[in-house]
């Protein structure tokens, strides 16, 4: 009768000993159903699951393994496996699976013990815990850290709604973000990109960059604040923003321009995106001028914004064309993604403001980056502890994976 074993293999790792393992096996004709291996700190853990041929015995491979094992210094454990486990085991695999992400500038033992009991609460089950992050240094150099773990999760959430509830609330508890998705062939094959510009791939709101310039920084500043909190219309503030720049020289355009901070993580994710081949767009509620300064610094694809009036090398305090608010954003990610033939599902939008919520929801990854609190409470990913880079870790993309330049 055929026999399932279940061996499991820890020591110190060096090259080689997957090989001499498996030679072994292969010696009794043994065959490989399941396989997991991984190095923590240059030590091994191997486990597999094999099927023994009926006209062989376990007990004569157990002796061989174990003799290989003990010669490399390695520990061994064999474990067989009923029928009726291990068809239990394949029956499951067609359950859902989902991916949960954890950021933060460091990690804590407190922030893993509460993401697994809130994934145990809801009768999910952990396959695979994974670091995508770098190795953090043993003493504190000053630079800004990254840190992100990688759960992949088996199992349907007894209330996905209360799931959702409970990780927004453990985010708050704790200095971390946690994003929650279905692990489906969208998510491993993002192709679009797009950003807000003030605020999300920018540190300013340039509306209110140029209003100090006009004299009227205050007053303007003060109606951006409540358009992104979405208190007032947009296009209505837009209009009232604008007015008070009557008569600014264009000039001061190109001053702003150059002042101009980058988000932190902005140019380092979209060299990477653009590396690894994606389409990146700017849909700002903001003006073309500067959308079309930083698509030459960043290399951005595409530009959507507003566009200035100016007469007589002065801003006449109007708009030209429609306004690119709340609802038009949305549409502009449609057509962009139809233009590239890209699925929606395909599509990662990022912004701030109340004026991105359409956008956010309509791209198959919405993430609110540094939101006001009413986009963070209606978006479906955050990020607030990381940089705009962050969000290479909720499209699987690892710290080393950008150690060496793609050719």
């Amino acid at each position: 009768m055929q026999q399932i074993i279940l061996i499991h293999i820890t020591g110190e790792d060096r090259p080689g000993l997957t090989a001499a393992l498996s030679a072994t096996m292969a010696q009794h004709n043994v065959e490989i159903l399941d396989l997991n291996q991984t190095v923590i700190h240059r030590t091994l853990l191997l486990g597999m699951m094999v099927k023994i041929p009926p006209d062989k015995g376990s007990t004569d491979l157990l002796k061989d393994l174990l003799f290989q094992a003990h010669h490399m210094g390695l520990r061994l454990r064999m474990t067989p496996i009923e029928d009726s486990e291990y068809d239990a085991w394949v029956e499951r695999q067609g359950k859902p699976r989902f991916i949960l992400t954890l950021l933060a500038r460091r990690l804590s033992a407190a922030d893993i013990a509460g993401v697994s009991n809130l994934i145990s609460t809801q009768g999910l089950n952990i396959d695979i815990i994974t670091r995508l992050s770098g190795r953090p240094p043993r003493t504190d150099d000053g630079q800004l850290r990254r840190a992100c773990i990688e759960f992949s999760v088996r199992g349907q959430p007894a209330d996905e709604a209360v799931l959702r509830s409970s990780l927004m609330q453990l985010t708050r508890q704790h200095a971390i973000d946690l994003s929650w998705q279905r692990d489906s062939v969208y998510r491993r094959m993002r192709r679009l990109v797009v950003f807000d510009m003030d605020s999300t791939l920018i540190q300013h709101e340039v509306i209110d960059e140029l209003a100090v310039e006009a004299g009227v920084g205050a007053r303007v500043a003060a109606i951006t604040e409540a358009a992104m909190r979405g208190e007032c219309d947009f296009n209505q503030s837009l209009a009232q923003r604008v007015a008070l720049l009557k008569g600014l020289d264009q000039s001061v355009l190109h001053r702003v321009a150059q002042r101009l901070r980058l988000t932190e993580g902005a140019d380092r994710l979209v060299h990477a995106l653009k590396e690894f081949g994606y389409k990146t767009a700017i849909i700002s509620g903001g003006f073309d001028y500067f959308g079309q300064f930083l698509q030459k610094k960043l290399g951005i694809n595409t530009v959507h914004a507003n566009r200035l009036e100016i007469k007589d090398g002065q801003l006449t305090g109007r708009v030209i064309g429609p306004i690119v608010n709340a609802q038009r954003k949305a549409e502009l990610l449609r057509e962009i993604a139809a233009e590239e033939n890209i699925s929606l599902q395909q599509t990662v939008a990022v912004g701030d403001g109340a004026n991105d919520l359409p956008m956010l929801a309509v791209a198959g990854l919405g993430i609110a980056f540094h939101a006001k609190a009413i986009v963070e409470e209606s978006a479906r990913h955050k990020i607030s502890t990381l940089g705009l880079d962050g969000i290479l870790y909720l499209i699987g993309v690892r710290d080393r994976d950008l150690l060496n330049p793609l050719p």
